[in-house]
């Protein structure tokens, strides 16, 4: 204990391997670590180096074929290394928790295991305070705070903090594909992506919005659902004229009011649009392009999918946008924004003219009909 405090307490007391800066508290410690670096015990089997003659004798053991696994022919220097790894092959797990009844191969499984019922946290992060249950997932999360990034891509050399995430990059490069579903046998780099594909081949929709019971195959599309539908924050505004929005994605589409822009052509005719789904309705309609989403109750044909979706409440009676102020019903969310005016005095529409605000854009447009009477168009523009 007194020679592993030296190396806390730093000062002259500590010494230097002058090959890897790695420090020991006494003065012998670093001339035996030297031996790692010169090669003094060289395996001759592998070329590997060690310290000490006793640990080269036990690495020797691997090769002699003393400690073998008779499934997989694996090799061990230690008998006990072996009896672990051939639970692999066994299936047996004999370390069983107390509380839940969870096995484990390992001892170390179950001690660790043992740490969510007791809640207990002994790893300690030094910046933040954090607390965790493993040394390595300390070890991981401390890179937030010193920025350490020890796993490169050697194709791009982009950096991660995880060796698992460099392997799942390296699949950009590769364009491996392991992971495939047994459904369609669509293949995924990422066994997430799969688990979520496989939703759409159960039904699974286990993320439910608890305001209108809509379920969702994925997180992702609950908190955009919730933010959409059931939330009135737009912390985003057009740079142009301070309208404000929901998403970021909302303020791109809606600037190109402002300046015209139109970045989706047609490829038949000279037509161009501001949203890719305009375009896709103008190729249904106008060139017979692409596929129409057909109604099975009344046949109707639809260019949007959700339109579709909209279209077939109406037949099934669902109502699923309801009105947290009175519990009014609606089948879409824009008809419930509406519905939600009567209840606000927030009025949003501006008449250019003569500055009188309304809760609605069709108000708007009818009273700016109105007031722009005997006015002449170059006084408005």
């Amino acid at each position: 204990m007194e020679k592993h405090r030296k190396l806390h307490n730093g000062g002259d007391n500590l010494y230097s391997c002058s090959k890897c800066d790695k420090h020991f508290s006494s003065q012998r410690d670093p001339t035996q670590h030297m031996n790692i670096h010169i090669g003094r015990f060289k395996c001759s089997e592998c070329g590997k180096y060690y310290d000490s003659s006793s640990k080269l004798t036990v690495h020797r053991r691997i090769h002699s074929g003393q400690f073998q696994c008779s499934v997989c022919g694996k090799q061990y220097a230690h008998g006990g290394h072996l009896t672990v790894h051939s639970r692999i092959h066994s299936g047996e797990k004999p370390y069983k928790c107390s509380a839940c009844g969870k096995c484990f191969r390992h001892s170390i499984g179950l001690t660790v295991h043992r740490r969510i019922h007791s809640g207990e946290k002994p790893y300690e992060c030094s910046v933040c305070g954090k607390r965790f249950s493993q040394a390595g997932h300390l070890r991981t999360h401390s890179r937030i705070h010193s920025g350490e990034k020890p796993y490169k891509c050697e194709v791009c050399q982009k950096a991660f903090r995880l060796s698992a995430h460099l392997t799942n990059h390296m699949r950009v490069h590769t364009g491996e594909k392991p992971y495939a579903c047994c459904v369609c046998h669509k293949a995924f780099s990422v066994s997430g992506s799969l688990n979520i594909h496989m939703r759409i081949h159960t039904g699974d929709r286990p993320f439910k919005c608890p305001l209108c019971d809509k379920s969702f195959r994925q997180s992702s599309d609950l908190r955009s659902h919730k933010r959409h539908v059931h939330s009135d924050r737009k912390p985003y505004y057009c740079p142009y004229c301070g309208k404000l929005f929901k998403t970021a994605h909302e303020v791109k589409i809606h600037a190109r009011v402002h300046s015209d822009a139109k970045p989706y052509s047609c490829r038949h005719c000279s037509e161009s649009f501001r949203r890719p789904d305009t375009l896709k309705s103008h190729l249904l309609k106008s060139h017979d392009e692409g596929t129409w989403f057909t109604c099975h109750i009344c046949q109707k044909k639809f260019s949007n999918k959700s339109i579709l979706k909209e279209h077939l409440r109406r037949h099934e009676g669902v109502k699923p946008y309801v009105c947290d102020e009175c519990s009014k019903c609606f089948y879409t969310s824009s008809a419930l924004k509406r519905h939600k005016l009567v209840h606000s005095n927030h009025k949003g529409f501006c008449c250019g003219l003569c500055g009188k605000d309304f809760k609605h854009a069709y108000s708007v447009k009818l009273h700016f009909r109105k007031c722009s009477d005997g006015v002449e168009c170059d006084s408005i523009l």
